[in-house]
């Protein structure tokens, strides 16, 4: 199933890559006035942007971080001249409530609204598979059953919920089964504010009741992770650099990271450097900041001395403080990866699955990690498993490269093509995607058009050549190297 059919198969309100974007950038230039022009600039790169789809984006923006058009308490709009983010985000009911030191939510049980007496079962156990799968997100907080299923048929606010389980975010849903079809609808909140984060329907038809209850479940489950995280850092963006903790810095971080270019990895590590100095056995911090530094070598912003040595050093150390965190996996599966130790690298990468199957992020390195061996047939079923769970990540472009590379090592090289245009359209600074289309394109026969796109690929890495892919760029055998350093010689590279 590609993104066309799984955005039609359900209703998806959610905060888009872009929007995420437009709300760090006010943040982060909260001391001054934000123009139209800045905005495209910084946010989607000189590209044509209609009023209408700017307009729709900044009120998507505020009703992310709980703002209207009409009470503008945060985003305010400076007639002919812009937007500025005007207040920090209204700390005194937060600081009223004893929250943990890391994000919390409870899952209120879902209402079933079938109206059949007795058959609320189906309702109860998703809602008890949501706690199980959320609680393997090592860094939520989630709180057990017991405590939440105390709501259980009581209409309830979820502010009064958020200060009697001291928890941040509330997920609701209900259930409706109608002959054979069923529909469930569940929405992530922030229960400080009241603002909604996310929200999906899903229809299904009823057969195997387990195996429609795990799928549902997972999916849920696999959406919230990438939402929170997001909205963390975003709330992380709004606090004043003198008040992050471990958490902040690593939520901070992540804002910038997901935007794939030099600067924002640059912009990521340092949060994250400044984490694990302060804080020297937190795990999170650790995982995240190996996979940038190693990730950062793959893409050629950094020596590969430098990364390649620190990020495993920073993987290894996350997995020592907490062997059942999936980022440190992910953070020694790249380091392998990029030292062309093919089965070390798919075994740390499978063992990030393992912890957290509902993991897109998971699913999407071993799908690299399969793509970089020539492994076809595993990398698209886990690369179409992390697009299953997450349709709308911020991650998404490094879900498509990773197909793009399964595709080109099959030499599907149009289907490449199309994968990598489709991950540059989201990040056009993705510079692992850039070196892709334009082999796929010469590999494809489209000479000219991939000698133009060259000068894209050298404009963002002068000192490129083939010598430099070779040592940076993990094809695991040497036949899928040269069919990759064939494509980019027939492109014009020295």
């Amino acid at each position: 199933m590609d993104r066309r059919e799984l955005r039609r198969e359900s209703t998806l309100v959610a905060v888009e890559p872009q929007v995420l974007d437009l709300i760090a950038h006010l943040i982060r230039h909260r001391d001054r006035v934000v123009s139209k022009d800045d905005l495209l600039g910084a946010i989607w790169h000189g590209r044509l942007v209609s009023d209408s789809a700017l307009f729709n984006r900044i009120n998507a923006a505020r009703k992310a971080i709980g703002d209207s058009g009409e009470q503008q308490l945060l985003i305010r709009t400076f007639p002919r001249k812009g937007l500025r983010f005007v207040a920090e985000v209204r700390q005194e009911s937060l600081e009223a409530l004893t929250l943990p030191d890391r994000p919390s939510i409870a899952v209120l049980p879902f209402v079933d609204l079938s109206g059949e007496p007795g058959e609320d079962y189906f309702a109860d156990g998703i809602t008890e598979d949501l706690v199980t799968g959320l609680a393997r997100i090592r860094w939520l907080f989630v709180i057990a059953r017991n405590s939440a299923f105390v709501y259980k048929n009581r209409a309830v606010d979820v502010k009064q919920v958020s200060r009697e389980l001291g928890v941040r975010y509330v997920l609701e849903g209900s259930v409706r089964r109608a002959g054979t079809r069923l529909r469930i609808t569940a929405q992530l909140v922030d229960a400080t504010s009241g603002g909604h984060h996310w929200a999906e329907r899903y229809d299904r038809e009823l057969g195997d009741m387990f195996t429609v209850q795990d799928e549902i479940t997972r999916s849920v489950a696999g959406a919230i992770e990438p939402r929170l995280l997001a909205a963390e850092g975003v709330r992380a963006l709004s606090r004043s650099p003198g008040h992050l903790d471990a958490w902040d810095l690593v939520a901070r971080a992540q804002t910038h990271f997901w935007r794939l270019t030099r600067t924002d990895c640059d912009e990521a590590i340092k949060p994250l450097q400044r984490a694990v100095d302060s804080f020297p056995d937190y795990a999170p911090a650790h995982g995240r900041l190996g996979f940038c530094r190693v990730f950062a070598v793959h893409m050629g912003w950094t020596a590969r001395e430098d990364g390649m040595t620190a990020g495993r050093a920073h993987a290894i150390r996350a997995i020592a403080l907490d062997d059942c965190d999936s980022w440190g996996h992910i953070a020694l599966g790249y380091a392998a990866m990029m030292a062309r130790r093919t089965e070390e690298s798919l075994a740390a990468f499978g063992r990030a699955v393992s912890l957290n199957p509902s993991s897109a992020a998971a699913h999407s390195h071993l799908s690299r990690g399969h793509a970089f061996a020539g492994r076809f047939r595993e990398a698209v079923e886990h690369g179409g498993e992390a697009i299953r769970l997450s349709p709308l990540d911020p991650e998404m472009a490094l879900f498509l490269g990773a197909i793009a590379v399964a595709h080109f090592t099959a030499s599907h090289y149009e289907e490449a093509v199309h994968h990598t245009a489709e991950a540059l359209r989201l990040r056009p600074g993705f510079q692992g995607a850039q070196r892709l289309h334009c082999a796929a394109l010469a590999q494809a026969g489209r000479l000219a058009e991939a000698r133009v796109f060259l000068a894209t690929v050298l404009k963002d890495q002068p000192g490129l050549t083939t010598e430099w892919v070779r040592a940076n760029v993990p094809y695991q055998t040497e036949a899928l190297m040269d069919q990759f350093v064939s494509g980019l010689r027939k492109a014009g590279l020295p």
